[in-house]
């Protein structure tokens, strides 16, 4: 199973996740600050390192900086902040997902296997078992490329960031445009194992999405909102 660093100053969240992490058969290594982290990454590599943002000696997105000089190793950041720059410049800085604090145990554990499959489908260059699944092949609508083995967004030719769970929900409007989605089923899409989250989450998740395309291009509406049913992507 795979090797999986946690780091946080919290010792209370150190125990409870490395707990929940182990009892799903993963290895867990745990650290308090982030250059213990970064010293022992260099000798031992985790295949996935889960990373509090603010930390004494080093934070997170150091931590991060570092990391993206040499390595790809897939990481996670847990932040208690609410400022969206904060995540963006997880993200931009080369962060694969984040989650807020405090957050569901059940969560973690699903955004945990939704990086490691996606850094194992990169890793094998998209000659692996997915690659034969159509929901895995590159496609494009309009101006809109994605590319889900390598977790690729772009628009009009420009590359669009997005977490794990932003991802899915454009992949799963996208893939049928023109047909309504309800929230259900971008829960479903978005959140294996039946994890729950409410409608108040998609909501959130959309107008991230449409945030980030409107940054790359400001006439950007291709995600409509059916007001009491869901949500569709525009057909071009």
């Amino acid at each position: 199973m795979p090797t999986i660093a946690l780091v946080d100053d919290d010792k209370n969240i150190l125990t409870s996740v490395s707990m929940a992490l182990e009892q799903e058969g993963y290895h867990v290594r745990t650290y308090t600050d982030g250059a213990a982290a970064l010293a022992a990454f260099s000798s031992t590599p985790p295949d996935l390192a889960i990373l509090d943002i603010k930390m004494p000696r080093m934070d997170g997105m150091e931590v991060l900086r570092r990391l993206r000089q040499k390595s790809e190793l897939p990481v996670i950041f847990l932040t208690s902040k609410d400022e969206e720059i904060d995540e963006l410049m997880a993200l931009n800085a080369g962060a694969d997902d984040y989650i807020k604090k405090p957050f569901s145990q059940r969560l973690l554990l699903e955004r945990v296997r939704a990086v490691l499959r996606r850094a194992e489908a990169r890793a094998g260059g998209g000659n692996g078992p997915a690659s034969g699944d159509p929901a895995q092949a590159a496609f494009a609508r309009g101006k809109l490329s994605m590319d889900p083995q390598r977790h690729a967004t772009s628009w009009a030719g420009k590359p669009v960031t997005l977490t794990v769970t932003e991802f899915l929900i454009l992949q799963a409007l996208a893939q049928r445009p023109g047909f309504v989605k309800s929230r259900d089923h971008l829960m479903d899409a978005a959140y294996d194992d039946q994890v729950y989250v409410d409608d108040r989450t998609i909501d959130s998740h959309i107008k991230r999405l449409r945030k980030k395309f409107k940054a790359v291009d400001d006439d950007f509406d291709s995600i409509e909102t059916l007001y009491g049913v869901g949500y569709r992507f525009k057909e071009a």
